[in-house]
């Protein structure tokens, strides 16, 4: 951050910061930044951090584009529909993908809510990928982040509005992510698997801009509304229940990764391929202490969250197999601790 800055100043360009976004970022951070941006008259946004910085930036884009729209009036797809001002987005973990989707996840710290304005004015004009600025990243982050990105990967290549370009894009980030994430988090200078572990972030995220994500992602919006539990970290808890539940209606897509990620032996069944791969994810889970069950859910949060995650997945995911209301309440009590 401090050599971005002097290079901003050393180039003769005014800037001012916003640095209170908070992990999940809240529509608060978003009107806070905005009246910043009207008070320095700034003309354009550089988003440097991780996916809630991206998040913030975007909203504010969206803010200044429709100053007539309240966040929450911009929930959704194409409510934006205006350009907004120039955007850089210069990640500094690898996982979300923000630099390259058209979402911003937004929480509302009064209702809980949380929720993705999606609209493809809010990609970012460049995005710089520099595996130094991933060199420091803690442990239990790099492992979050990355398999936040392994949840982009697989539920967009198992969805149903796939292509064959994002199936190209998932399929080279899953690879990506299962040669270099445990590297990555275990020996956090090796430059090479920071880089190839921000590849795939990338490749991830344009895979499930087009593909759009599943179940686990809905589930994990209203952990982070709720209890402000990361994004990546509830994704990478939840992603093995789900992929349970799916069964043999996921079971050919799954199948395909384990023999592209290299899991899968000759002779083994489409099954049996398929559940290597959950099991391979759960293996890695494992190695990165990633917790097996999500702590803190409160019985009582249960109903309303289980309705919130049904409204956003359906009908808006292709996911493989529809959640009923039983089915959800089910996996919310087999995550918790």
């Amino acid at each position: 951050m401090d050599e971005l800055l002097k290079g901003l100043k050393d180039q003769g360009i005014d800037y001012a910061v916003y640095d209170k976004t908070v992990p999940n970022p809240t529509i608060d951070n978003i009107e806070e930044a905005l009246q910043m941006y009207k008070a320095y008259r700034c003309k354009g946004i550089v988003a440097f951090g991780g996916g809630s910085p991206m998040d913030c930036a975007k909203g504010v884009g969206a803010r200044i584009a429709r100053p007539e729209k309240s966040i929450s009036q911009m929930k959704g797809f194409f409510k934006v529909r205006r350009k907004i001002p120039p955007l850089f987005a210069i990640p500094t973990t690898a996982g979300t993908g923000s630099e390259t989707t058209l979402a911003a996840v937004i929480t509302d710290s009064r209702t809980h809510e949380k929720y993705p304005i999606n609209d493809i004015s809010l990609i970012p004009l460049y995005a710089i990928l520099d595996p130094m600025l991933t060199v420091e990243l803690p442990p239990h982050i790099t492992a979050a982040t990355g398999l936040d990105a392994l949840t982009h990967a697989v539920e967009a290549y198992i969805g149903r509005s796939n292509t064959r370009q994002t199936k190209k894009y998932a399929r080279e980030a899953v690879k990506l992510i299962f040669e270099n994430l445990y590297e990555a988090y275990s020996n956090g200078t090796n430059l090479a698997a920071r880089a190839n572990m921000q590849k795939a972030s990338f490749y991830a995220g344009i895979a499930f801009t087009r593909a759009y994500v599943g179940n686990v992602h809905a589930i994990a919006h209203t952990l982070g509304g709720f209890y402000q539990i990361p994004h990546g970290l509830a994704n990478a808890i939840i992603l093995p229940y789900v992929l349970k539940y799916y069964g043999a209606t996921a079971y050919k897509p799954l199948a395909e990764l384990a023999d592209w990620a290299g899991i899968a032996l000759i002779g083994d069944t489409v099954e049996q391929k398929a559940l290597k791969f959950i099991q391979e994810i759960e293996k890695l889970n494992e190695s990165m202490e990633i917790p097996k069950k999500v702590s803190g859910i409160t019985d009582s949060d249960i109903p309303v969250m289980a309705k919130r995650a049904l409204a956003e997945s359906n009908p808006l995911y292709p996911v493989p197999k529809i959640m009923s209301e039983t089915d959800m309440l089910n996996m919310y009590n087999r995550i918790k601790e």
